[in-house]
């Protein structure tokens, strides 16, 4: 009887737990909603001084808009806009030091009134420093000061006591976020960008581009369509990639020649010496475009069961580059 009771007992605190969660969510999105329909020229305002700096982007905060304010300043730096944190109770004794003449400041402040951060607006005015405010207080000193305004004022928090920056953050947070997004394509940052700047991580190794990792022209092994096997096999051996790219009188390629094909060869005929080239080559190649993603040509060789793919010029079909499996195996794209 009382392992039941017990057991309704828990049923009853899971239901009353879920049904809080479901309830931050709530508030959370409503709030959200409201801030995406207040954007307007503030937000347009602040694309163009975030996407027109030419020195630094320096966000600044504390509490908990510190920390949003240092997620807003890493999202920036890691799509194109160099920017960075600063603790706006550090500002005051001596980090205000890091503004430059060319520099822009993001502020964080839910209500506008923070000391500290006020403290550092007559600095910024001194330097002819454009200032963009996050705020809730669109009536606060920070707002008044701002050159341009982001709305992230709330009806109500999330938390039961209404207390707990919790709805008033996810809304600062979201807005930090549709500003970074918003300079990233207003400034054509792209997936070229991307890799560059995240060349350790998973996001950046998916990026890469055959270009990226192929053995270019000096490295290229080829022979013309009558080069003896001797030839054959010893450019082989010195590209050291197990193949060598066959190319017509003007430098296209029309086929290539595999370890697997000189052993066949070996096989098929009774005076192998007296081919060439062209007699054992296999002719149309699959081939990759240099801008092609990595991880699209290590799924062509996959689905080809091949281990090199020859880059060619999308003009006139000349082997600019080749890459093998064990390339693509070391970047790490697989």
């Amino acid at each position: 009887m009382s392992g039941k009771t017990g057991k309704a007992r828990d049923n009853a605190t899971d239901s009353a737990t879920l049904e809080s969660a479901r309830r931050v969510i709530d508030i959370e999105m409503a709030e959200l909603a409201e801030a995406r329909d207040r954007l307007g020229a503030g937000f347009e305002r602040a694309v163009e001084l975030v996407a027109g700096c030419t020195g630094k982007v320096i966000v600044a905060g504390m509490g908990k808009s510190g920390q949003i304010a240092r997620k807003l300043a890493a999202t920036l730096s890691s799509t194109g806009t160099p920017a960075m944190f600063l603790h706006a109770a550090e500002a005051g004794h001596g980090d205000q030091g890091i503004f430059m003449r060319n520099d822009i400041c993001i502020a964080l402040s839910y209500s506008g009134t923070t000391d500290a951060v006020v403290d550092m607006l007559e600095n910024l005015k001194r330097l002819s420093i454009p200032m963009v405010a996050i705020t809730g207080g669109l009536d606060s000193p920070l707002a008044e000061a701002a050159d341009a305004l982001l709305d992230a004022s709330v009806t109500n928090e999330a938390c039961p006591l209404g207390l707990a920056p919790t709805a008033s953050t996810t809304v600062a947070l979201a807005l930090g976020d549709a500003l970074a997004v918003a300079v990233l394509e207003r400034k054509g940052f792209g997936e070229d960008d991307f890799a560059l700047l995240h060349p350790g991580g998973a996001l950046g190794r998916r990026l890469l581009r055959v270009s990226d990792l192929m053995h270019g022209p000096d490295e290229l092994p080829s022979v013309g369509m009558k080069v003896s096997m001797h030839g054959v096999v010893e450019a082989i051996t010195t590209g050291g990639l197990g193949t060598v790219a066959v190319v017509d009188d003007d430098g296209r390629l029309v086929g290539v020649v595999t370890d697997g094909d000189i052993r066949r060869a070996v096989l098929a005929n009774e005076n192998p010496a007296e081919l060439c080239s062209a007699d054992v080559m296999t002719v149309g190649p699959r081939t990759v475009s240099g801008r092609s993603l990595a991880a699209e040509a290590l799924a062509m060789m996959e689905q080809h069961a091949i281990t090199s793919l020859f880059i060619t010029d999308e003009h006139d079909s000349r082997p600019v580059g080749v890459v093998h499996l064990h390339d693509l195996l070391r970047s790490r794209v697989a």
